[in-house]
Protein backbone atom coordinates (compact mmCIF):
# COMPACT_ATOMS: atom_id res chain seq x y z
CA UNK A 1 0.00 0.00 0.00
CA UNK A 2 2.72 2.15 0.67
CA UNK A 3 4.04 1.78 -2.68
CA UNK A 4 0.61 3.06 -4.38
CA UNK A 5 0.32 5.70 -2.04
CA UNK A 6 3.82 6.79 -3.19
CA UNK A 7 2.90 6.34 -7.20
CA UNK A 8 -0.42 8.51 -6.23
CA UNK A 9 1.25 11.76 -5.07
CA UNK A 10 4.04 11.48 -7.36
CA UNK A 11 1.32 11.62 -9.94
CA UNK A 12 -0.32 14.59 -7.98
CA UNK A 13 3.03 16.55 -7.87
CA UNK A 14 3.93 15.86 -11.75
CA UNK A 15 0.51 17.57 -13.11
CA UNK A 16 1.00 20.44 -10.97
CA UNK A 17 4.28 20.77 -12.15
CA UNK A 18 3.03 20.48 -15.42
CA UNK A 19 0.45 23.04 -15.25
CA UNK A 20 2.82 25.29 -13.58
CA UNK A 21 4.21 27.81 -16.58
CA UNK A 22 2.08 30.80 -17.08
CA UNK A 23 3.79 32.30 -20.20
CA UNK A 24 0.42 34.15 -21.14
CA UNK A 25 0.37 35.61 -17.70
CA UNK A 26 4.19 36.39 -17.51
CA UNK A 27 4.04 38.20 -21.00
CA UNK A 28 1.15 40.58 -19.60
CA UNK A 29 2.57 40.80 -16.44
CA UNK A 30 6.25 41.85 -18.14
CA UNK A 31 5.87 46.00 -17.52
CA UNK A 32 4.22 48.25 -19.73
CA UNK A 33 6.39 47.15 -22.73
CA UNK A 34 4.48 44.33 -22.96
CA UNK A 35 0.64 45.31 -22.48
CA UNK A 36 0.24 46.02 -25.81
CA UNK A 37 -1.61 49.23 -25.32
CA UNK A 38 -3.98 48.09 -22.46
CA UNK A 39 -4.99 49.66 -19.77
CA UNK A 40 -3.74 49.08 -16.36
CA UNK A 41 -6.97 48.19 -14.90
CA UNK A 42 -10.49 48.32 -15.80
CA UNK A 43 -13.42 46.34 -13.76
CA UNK A 44 -16.94 45.97 -15.31
CA UNK A 45 -18.69 47.14 -11.85
CA UNK A 46 -21.88 46.90 -13.29
CA UNK A 47 -22.53 43.18 -13.91
CA UNK A 48 -24.64 41.88 -11.70
CA UNK A 49 -24.03 39.08 -9.34
CA UNK A 50 -26.24 36.33 -8.47
CA UNK A 51 -24.61 33.32 -6.03
CA UNK A 52 -24.07 30.20 -7.88
CA UNK A 53 -25.79 27.59 -6.22
CA UNK A 54 -23.54 23.92 -5.75
CA UNK A 55 -23.57 21.99 -9.35
CA UNK A 56 -25.58 25.11 -11.33
CA UNK A 57 -22.65 27.62 -11.69
CA UNK A 58 -23.52 27.36 -15.71
CA UNK A 59 -26.83 29.20 -15.45
CA UNK A 60 -25.89 31.78 -12.87
CA UNK A 61 -22.81 32.83 -15.26
CA UNK A 62 -24.90 33.32 -18.42
CA UNK A 63 -27.62 35.03 -16.08
CA UNK A 64 -24.73 37.28 -15.04
CA UNK A 65 -23.66 37.84 -18.69
CA UNK A 66 -27.30 38.01 -19.87
CA UNK A 67 -28.15 40.64 -17.77
CA UNK A 68 -25.62 42.90 -18.59
CA UNK A 69 -27.31 43.49 -21.37
CA UNK A 70 -30.25 45.59 -22.08
CA UNK A 71 -33.41 44.61 -21.18
CA UNK A 72 -32.43 40.46 -20.37
CA UNK A 73 -33.97 40.23 -16.92
CA UNK A 74 -33.16 36.46 -16.75
CA UNK A 75 -32.33 34.88 -13.48
CA UNK A 76 -30.56 31.78 -13.00
CA UNK A 77 -33.70 30.00 -11.91
CA UNK A 78 -35.09 30.62 -15.63
CA UNK A 79 -32.58 29.39 -17.31
CA UNK A 80 -32.02 26.54 -15.71
CA UNK A 81 -34.02 24.08 -17.46
CA UNK A 82 -32.08 25.53 -20.64
CA UNK A 83 -28.58 24.87 -19.53
CA UNK A 84 -28.57 22.03 -16.47
CA UNK A 85 -28.18 18.79 -17.61
CA UNK A 86 -29.10 16.39 -14.19
CA UNK A 87 -27.40 13.48 -15.40
CA UNK A 88 -23.90 15.56 -15.88
CA UNK A 89 -24.78 17.46 -12.55
CA UNK A 90 -23.67 20.78 -14.70
CA UNK A 91 -23.98 22.42 -17.94
CA UNK A 92 -22.21 22.06 -21.18
CA UNK A 93 -20.89 24.87 -23.15
CA UNK A 94 -22.43 24.40 -26.23
CA UNK A 95 -26.05 24.56 -23.63
CA UNK A 96 -24.42 27.93 -22.48
CA UNK A 97 -23.93 28.77 -26.46
CA UNK A 98 -27.81 27.78 -27.32
CA UNK A 99 -29.55 29.39 -24.85
CA UNK A 100 -27.95 32.97 -25.09
CA UNK A 101 -28.47 32.79 -28.76
CA UNK A 102 -32.05 31.45 -28.39
CA UNK A 103 -32.58 34.81 -26.54
CA UNK A 104 -31.51 36.87 -28.97
CA UNK A 105 -27.61 37.58 -28.00
CA UNK A 106 -24.74 36.62 -30.03
CA UNK A 107 -22.59 34.23 -28.43
CA UNK A 108 -19.16 34.23 -29.69
CA UNK A 109 -15.81 32.19 -28.49
CA UNK A 110 -13.00 33.99 -27.82
CA UNK A 111 -9.30 32.89 -28.84
CA UNK A 112 -7.77 30.58 -26.07
CA UNK A 113 -5.45 33.94 -25.27
CA UNK A 114 -5.55 35.67 -22.44
CA UNK A 115 -4.73 39.06 -23.78
CA UNK A 116 -7.65 38.90 -25.96
CA UNK A 117 -9.89 38.02 -22.61
CA UNK A 118 -8.65 41.17 -21.24
CA UNK A 119 -8.90 43.29 -24.56
CA UNK A 120 -12.64 42.35 -24.39
CA UNK A 121 -12.52 43.43 -20.92
CA UNK A 122 -11.05 46.87 -21.71
CA UNK A 123 -13.31 47.10 -24.65
CA UNK A 124 -16.27 46.73 -21.46
CA UNK A 125 -17.67 43.10 -22.52
CA UNK A 126 -17.77 40.20 -19.53
CA UNK A 127 -16.06 37.01 -20.18
CA UNK A 128 -17.97 33.68 -19.36
CA UNK A 129 -15.11 31.38 -18.61
CA UNK A 130 -14.35 27.74 -17.51
CA UNK A 131 -12.27 27.05 -14.83
CA UNK A 132 -11.06 23.75 -13.76
CA UNK A 133 -10.07 23.72 -10.50
CA UNK A 134 -8.69 20.39 -9.47
CA UNK A 135 -6.25 17.93 -11.66
CA UNK A 136 -6.61 17.02 -15.19
CA UNK A 137 -7.01 13.58 -14.56
CA UNK A 138 -9.60 14.33 -11.72
CA UNK A 139 -11.12 17.48 -12.66
CA UNK A 140 -13.71 20.28 -10.76
CA UNK A 141 -15.55 22.15 -13.70
CA UNK A 142 -16.59 25.45 -12.72
CA UNK A 143 -18.05 28.95 -15.08
CA UNK A 144 -17.15 32.15 -13.63
CA UNK A 145 -18.01 35.39 -15.27
CA UNK A 146 -14.39 37.81 -15.69
CA UNK A 147 -15.06 41.57 -14.93
CA UNK A 148 -11.85 43.16 -14.79
CA UNK A 149 -8.80 42.67 -14.15
CA UNK A 150 -5.65 44.80 -12.68
CA UNK A 151 -1.73 44.15 -14.02
CA UNK A 152 -0.71 45.95 -11.76
CA UNK A 153 -1.20 43.97 -8.68
CA UNK A 154 -1.56 40.82 -11.41
CA UNK A 155 -5.14 39.99 -10.26
CA UNK A 156 -8.38 39.20 -12.47
CA UNK A 157 -11.31 39.66 -10.62
CA UNK A 158 -14.46 37.53 -11.03
CA UNK A 159 -17.84 37.15 -10.16
CA UNK A 160 -17.58 33.29 -8.41
CA UNK A 161 -19.28 30.74 -6.26
CA UNK A 162 -20.68 33.20 -3.74
CA UNK A 163 -17.73 35.72 -3.96
CA UNK A 164 -19.30 39.49 -6.22
CA UNK A 165 -15.58 40.13 -6.47
CA UNK A 166 -13.02 37.72 -6.14
CA UNK A 167 -9.25 38.48 -6.61
CA UNK A 168 -7.08 35.56 -8.29
CA UNK A 169 -3.67 36.29 -9.66
CA UNK A 170 -3.60 36.26 -13.00
CA UNK A 171 -0.75 32.89 -13.11
CA UNK A 172 -3.36 31.34 -11.16
CA UNK A 173 -6.59 31.69 -13.58
CA UNK A 174 -4.35 30.91 -16.17
CA UNK A 175 -3.76 27.30 -14.38
CA UNK A 176 -7.07 26.87 -13.56
CA UNK A 177 -8.27 28.12 -17.20
CA UNK A 178 -5.70 25.84 -19.20
CA UNK A 179 -6.76 23.07 -17.17
CA UNK A 180 -10.28 24.24 -18.71
CA UNK A 181 -9.39 24.40 -22.21
CA UNK A 182 -8.62 28.27 -22.29
CA UNK A 183 -12.65 28.48 -23.43
CA UNK A 184 -14.15 31.78 -22.98
CA UNK A 185 -17.21 33.16 -24.05
CA UNK A 186 -18.77 36.75 -24.85
CA UNK A 187 -22.53 36.88 -24.57
CA UNK A 188 -23.39 40.73 -26.80
CA UNK A 189 -25.99 42.49 -28.78
CA UNK A 190 -26.09 41.31 -32.20
CA UNK A 191 -25.29 44.96 -32.58
CA UNK A 192 -21.92 44.85 -30.92
CA UNK A 193 -18.63 43.77 -32.08
CA UNK A 194 -15.68 41.79 -29.95
CA UNK A 195 -12.86 43.78 -29.55
CA UNK A 196 -10.94 40.83 -30.69
CA UNK A 197 -13.23 40.00 -33.56
CA UNK A 198 -12.42 37.44 -36.21
CA UNK A 199 -14.29 37.67 -39.20
CA UNK A 200 -15.35 33.50 -39.44
CA UNK A 201 -15.77 32.64 -35.78
CA UNK A 202 -18.11 35.82 -35.81
CA UNK A 203 -20.62 35.04 -38.88
CA UNK A 204 -20.42 31.86 -37.28
CA UNK A 205 -22.04 33.22 -34.29
CA UNK A 206 -24.33 35.06 -36.51
CA UNK A 207 -25.26 31.92 -37.86
CA UNK A 208 -25.93 30.56 -34.78
CA UNK A 209 -28.71 32.80 -34.54
CA UNK A 210 -30.15 32.01 -37.57
CA UNK A 211 -30.45 28.51 -36.20
CA UNK A 212 -32.46 29.33 -33.31
CA UNK A 213 -34.60 31.29 -35.73
CA UNK A 214 -33.84 34.20 -34.48
CA UNK A 215 -34.10 36.45 -37.54
CA UNK A 216 -33.86 40.07 -37.04
CA UNK A 217 -30.85 39.57 -34.76
CA UNK A 218 -29.12 37.13 -37.09
CA UNK A 219 -29.79 40.19 -39.78
CA UNK A 220 -28.50 42.52 -37.22
CA UNK A 221 -25.49 40.40 -36.44
CA UNK A 222 -24.94 40.31 -40.27
CA UNK A 223 -24.88 44.07 -40.98
CA UNK A 224 -22.69 44.52 -37.98
CA UNK A 225 -20.32 42.11 -39.89
CA UNK A 226 -20.47 44.19 -42.88
CA UNK A 227 -19.27 47.38 -41.65
CA UNK A 228 -15.98 45.53 -40.22
CA UNK A 229 -15.70 43.02 -43.36
CA UNK A 230 -17.51 44.83 -46.18
CA UNK A 231 -16.38 42.45 -48.54
CA UNK A 232 -17.73 39.67 -47.03
CA UNK A 233 -19.67 37.14 -49.23
CA UNK A 234 -20.99 35.31 -46.08
CA UNK A 235 -22.27 38.69 -44.46
CA UNK A 236 -24.11 39.23 -47.42
CA UNK A 237 -25.86 36.30 -48.28
CA UNK A 238 -26.45 35.57 -44.30
CA UNK A 239 -27.98 38.75 -44.45
CA UNK A 240 -30.42 38.35 -47.08
CA UNK A 241 -31.20 35.14 -45.98
CA UNK A 242 -32.29 36.36 -42.57
CA UNK A 243 -34.33 38.80 -44.18
CA UNK A 244 -35.80 36.31 -46.20
CA UNK A 245 -36.57 34.04 -43.31
CA UNK A 246 -38.20 37.18 -40.95
CA UNK A 247 -40.19 38.29 -44.24
CA UNK A 248 -38.51 40.75 -45.49
CA UNK A 249 -38.30 40.22 -48.70
CA UNK A 250 -37.64 43.73 -50.23
CA UNK A 251 -34.88 43.98 -47.55
CA UNK A 252 -33.42 40.03 -48.91
CA UNK A 253 -33.63 41.47 -52.33
CA UNK A 254 -31.47 44.84 -51.42
CA UNK A 255 -29.06 42.32 -49.31
CA UNK A 256 -28.25 40.29 -52.40
CA UNK A 257 -28.03 43.15 -54.79
CA UNK A 258 -25.51 44.78 -53.06
CA UNK A 259 -23.65 41.34 -52.87
CA UNK A 260 -23.74 40.94 -55.96
CA UNK A 261 -22.09 43.87 -56.35
CA UNK A 262 -19.16 42.92 -55.00
CA UNK A 263 -19.27 39.21 -55.94
CA UNK A 264 -20.95 39.13 -59.21
CA UNK A 265 -20.01 35.24 -59.60
CA UNK A 266 -21.17 33.96 -57.21
CA UNK A 267 -24.27 31.54 -57.46
CA UNK A 268 -25.91 31.20 -54.65
CA UNK A 269 -26.20 34.86 -54.32
CA UNK A 270 -27.69 34.81 -57.85
CA UNK A 271 -30.11 31.69 -56.87
CA UNK A 272 -31.31 33.11 -53.95
CA UNK A 273 -32.04 36.50 -55.41
CA UNK A 274 -33.80 34.52 -58.56
CA UNK A 275 -35.80 32.98 -55.34
CA UNK A 276 -36.78 36.41 -53.49
CA UNK A 277 -37.87 38.18 -57.10
CA UNK A 278 -39.93 35.16 -58.23
CA UNK A 279 -41.85 35.39 -54.50
CA UNK A 280 -42.48 39.20 -55.24
CA UNK A 281 -44.01 38.00 -58.77
CA UNK A 282 -41.13 39.35 -60.56
CA UNK A 283 -40.25 36.48 -62.73
CA UNK A 284 -38.95 38.29 -65.66
CA UNK A 285 -36.47 40.36 -63.40
CA UNK A 286 -35.81 36.62 -61.19
CA UNK A 287 -34.84 34.92 -65.02
CA UNK A 288 -31.47 36.58 -65.63
CA UNK A 289 -30.24 35.61 -62.08
CA UNK A 290 -31.66 31.53 -62.08
CA UNK A 291 -30.08 31.37 -65.45
CA UNK A 292 -27.13 32.68 -63.95
CA UNK A 293 -26.97 30.51 -60.72
CA UNK A 294 -26.69 27.22 -63.25
CA UNK A 295 -24.39 28.75 -65.54
CA UNK A 296 -22.14 28.85 -62.55
CA UNK A 297 -22.83 25.66 -60.81
CA UNK A 298 -24.71 23.22 -63.64
CA UNK A 299 -24.41 21.01 -60.89
CA UNK A 300 -26.82 22.14 -58.31
CA UNK A 301 -30.18 20.86 -58.47
CA UNK A 302 -31.80 23.28 -56.10
CA UNK A 303 -30.56 26.15 -58.56
CA UNK A 304 -32.17 24.29 -61.52
CA UNK A 305 -35.15 23.61 -59.56
CA UNK A 306 -35.29 27.81 -59.00
CA UNK A 307 -34.46 27.95 -62.90
CA UNK A 308 -37.36 25.68 -63.63
CA UNK A 309 -39.60 27.58 -61.13
CA UNK A 310 -38.78 30.84 -62.82
CA UNK A 311 -39.45 29.19 -66.36
CA UNK A 312 -43.01 28.15 -65.62
CA UNK A 313 -43.90 31.12 -63.64
CA UNK A 314 -42.94 33.22 -66.82
CA UNK A 315 -45.10 30.43 -68.85
CA UNK A 316 -48.40 31.74 -66.58
CA UNK A 317 -47.25 35.03 -65.82
CA UNK A 318 -50.22 37.94 -67.08
CA UNK A 319 -48.53 40.96 -66.26
CA UNK A 320 -51.34 43.07 -64.85
CA UNK A 321 -51.33 40.56 -61.98
CA UNK A 322 -48.07 40.43 -61.09
CA UNK A 323 -45.43 43.34 -61.98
Amino acid sequence: MGRLWSLFLLVAVLSLVGCASTPQSDRLLGGPASMGGLPPRQELTQVPFFPQEALQCGPASLAMAMNYLPGAGLTPEALLNEVYTPGRAGSLQMDLIGAARRHGALAYVIRPDLEDLLREMAAGHPVIILQNLAFNWYPRWHYAVVVGYDLGSGDLILRSGREARQLMPLRVFERTWARGGRWGLLVLPPTALPATAQQEPFLTAALGLEKARRWAAAAQAYETALKRWPDSLGAALGLGNSRYADGDRPGAVQAFWDGLAKHPDSAVLHNNLAQTLLDLKKPSDALPHAQKAVELDAGNPAFRDTLAAVRTALATFHPDAGQ
